[in-house]
């Protein structure tokens, strides 16, 4: 039997209107947006103790390994990694702000991946991915296409931070900077023109150019894998317990959940894998996916495995299979050896990518009952609470509170369903007991 022919019955790639091209180019420019995690994620472990190296082995193996898991058994073009907040919360919080040590906290990572499996298991996720309101799996569609549009702004240096206003324009005179609004034009211009890997184009020419006007260094191809001896199997599992459920366990588990549960929704409505009556096909395995990610992450060294955001620049080249993530966690994986030539791609050459996305999704918001204000404010306040917190797993939390309540106020509480009422109770303590973590 041919290659093709094995690719096409086990991803069923004609009937998702695919094709083995469409695939590769969407698994490249997935890759390609998120390589970054690469060399950034070891970089905020490395301040815990952890030896960088291997923590970037750990890195390259979790991300390549558990995407290449998600396209074979969950048949969706979704790809994982250390997630960059949570990582951020393993690093500033439980290591140096709390004082514990990091083999710890992976054991608490460990254990909360253990919890995501189990819940998975009792189809309680899955329950929690379908009670999402139509109204606010759009809202979060559009609220990760802003934020991810965020990023991109925020990376290429257009936007930045200021001390009286927030947020400001950034010097947009730097050469990255005009990169960065070129390759949207470019890219955005292709796109409208139909070219097929506009986005994985828009780029390339970016690398190119920052490499020819020297604002971009190549780093070279090749190099020896570090050990991963550091971190391997190194995690606390008993020290993490004696820390208790309700304190760091807890917050990774709620962090991570919602954070996963938002990212798969959004990204499954705007590549359109949600049916009309609201079922997301597969959704269990994706789930059991993202929780075996964690686990197999914490024993390699790393911090939370969960989904990104990145994975819709996949879906808009046309990936619509686990094609995508076959290719993309390969990539991945070979980054072991080449990982100077992927730290050689600029963040200013993947932030057009990530605007062009966020415009993308934004499509969904039309969607939205904008006339009813029980379905559209609850849905308005979720989507802006995702860029402005940075933090997806938030705006759903916001979401859940307000949808129920806008609900009750307007005489129409036998519209929410009991596990939405649950969930809004539940997000109101992960506010009181956790705060903003």
């Amino acid at each position: 039997m041919k290659l093709k022919q094995i690719l096409e019955r086990w991803f069923h790639l004609s009937e998702n209107g695919t094709s083995v091209k469409t695939e590769m180019i969407a698994g490249l420019t997935t890759f390609m947006t998120m390589s970054y995690v690469i060399f950034v994620n070891p970089a905020i472990l490395s301040k815990t103790g952890m030896d960088f190296g291997a923590v970037l082995v750990a890195t390259v193996l979790g991300a390549g390994l558990t995407t290449v898991f998600m396209g074979l058994y969950a048949n969706y073009p979704f790809a994982l990694a250390p997630g960059m907040g949570l990582n951020a919360y393993f690093t500033y919080t439980v290591v140096m702000q709390m004082g514990y040590r990091w083999e710890t906290a992976l054991g608490a990572v460990f254990i909360s991946g253990c919890i995501f499996l189990f819940l998975t298991f009792v189809k309680l996720r899955q329950v929690i991915v379908h009670a999402i309101p139509d109204s606010l799996k759009l809202a979060t569609a559009g609220g990760i296409g802003l934020f991810i549009a965020l990023i991109g702004l925020k990376e290429s240096g257009l936007i930045v931070a200021n001390k009286a206003t927030l947020v400001g324009l950034g010097d947009v005179t730097r050469p990255e900077a005009v990169l960065t609004v070129l390759g949207v034009i470019l890219t955005g211009a292709l796109m409208t023109r139909k070219v097929k890997g506009a986005i994985l184009i828009g780029i390339l020419v970016l690398w190119v150019a920052g490499l020819a006007g020297g604002f971009s260094q190549f780093k070279g191809i090749f190099s020896m894998p570090p050990s991963l001896a550091p971190t391997f199997l190194k995690l606390d599992i008993a020290g993490a317990l004696q820390i208790g459920f309700f304190g760091i366990v807890f917050a990774f588990l709620f962090v991570d959940l919602f954070d996963t549960t938002g990212t798969l929704v959004g990204i499954a409505e705007y590549g359109g894998f949600i049916r009309k009556n609201g079922n997301f096909p597969r959704v269990g395995r994706a789930l059991t996916v993202d929780a075996v990610g964690t686990i197999a992450g914490s024993m390699l060294g790393t911090s939370t495995v969960t989904s990104y955001v990145e994975s819709s620049t996949g879906v808009a080249e046309g990936g619509r299979t686990g094609l995508t993530s076959v290719v993309t966690g390969v990539l991945f994986l070979f980054t072991v050896f080449i990982s100077p030539m992927a730290e050689s791609v600029p963040f200013f050459a993947t932030a057009p990518a990530l605007i062009i996305i966020g415009v993308l999704m934004m499509k969904s918001t039309a969607r939205i009952q904008w006339d009813d204000f029980t379905e559209a404010v609850p849905a308005f306040l979720a989507m802006i609470a995702i860029p402005f917190t940075y933090s997806i797993a938030t705006g759903i939390a916001v979401g859940f509170i307000l949808y129920p309540l806008s609900k009750l106020l307007a005489g129409r509480w036998r519209e929410v369903s009991i596990p939405v009422w649950v969930l809004m109770i539940l997000f109101i303590i992960r506010f009181i007991y956790l705060g903003n973590h």
